[in-house]
């Protein structure tokens, strides 16, 4: 039986992390919940759910959270893992529908942007910077995929270690399209499935000026390195 581990990064989701954690209880999948030393008392909440918890002392980057929990899971055997926010954005129901579509992939990727996909609850401004972002990967690394940002994904072990998933040197949500590129590097299968992604109802978004800059900055000298061959 393949086994699956949900690595889900946590900073102060105090007020989301006890009913996510619920729903998905009834699904055949283990969780661990990488923790960055959240104040308000993430961690300890997860900890009664059951879960595993992987505490750390400072806040580290999501970047470093994924590498943590991915070695974490690898270490353990796991077969595959997945990556999944931790503020309501994400729907187990779709995790279900990924799960169901995993087996035949090296990657899958839960999309906003394919046939079908949908955003609730963001601005025309919001919607046109993601859909703008993604477009402008996809021509700079010269790839199809239409959601490289997206965190909501599942990776086959055997993928994760063929990547070396602890070179990825990305912290902010650059890890993701750093992720994407690297497991394209690598000859992965990729599948993306349509979800329907709802703007958080707690707590406040981690995009800064400082992420966005770092994916457009990395994204660009990824573009000139495939420009010039390497």
């Amino acid at each position: 039986m393949n086994k699956f581990l949900l690595v889900i990064p946590t900073y102060n989701e105090a007020e989301s992390i006890g009913s996510l954690l619920l729903e998905l209880s009834p699904l055949d999948v283990d969780v661990l919940i990488v923790d960055d030393g959240s104040p308000d008392g993430t961690a300890q909440i997860a900890k009664s759910h059951g879960v595993s918890v992987l505490e750390r002392e400072k806040k580290l980057g999501l970047g470093s959270a994924y590498r943590a929990g991915f070695a974490w899971g690898l270490a353990r055997g796991y077969d595959y893992l997945i990556e999944m926010d931790a503020d309501g954005s994400h729907q187990v129901s779709d995790l279900e529908r990924l799960i169901g579509a995993s087996a035949n992939f090296d990657l899958t990727i839960g999309s906003r942007w394919v046939v079908e996909g949908e955003i609730e609850n963001w601005s025309k401004a919001r919607v046109a910077l993601s859909r703008s972002a993604n477009k402008y990967v996809q021509i700079a690394l010269g790839i199809s995929i239409k959601d490289s940002t997206s965190g909501f994904r599942i990776y086959s072990a055997l993928i994760l270690r063929q990547m070396k998933v602890e070179t990825m040197v990305s912290e902010g949500y650059c890890f993701q399209i750093e992720m994407t590129r690297k497991a394209l590097r690598h000859g992965a299968t990729v599948a993306e499935i349509p979800i329907t992604f709802i703007e958080r109802e707690f707590g406040k978004s981690k995009m800064s000026l400082a992420i966005a800059l770092e994916a457009a900055l990395r994204t660009t000298a990824w573009g000139f390195l495939r420009l010039f061959g390497r």
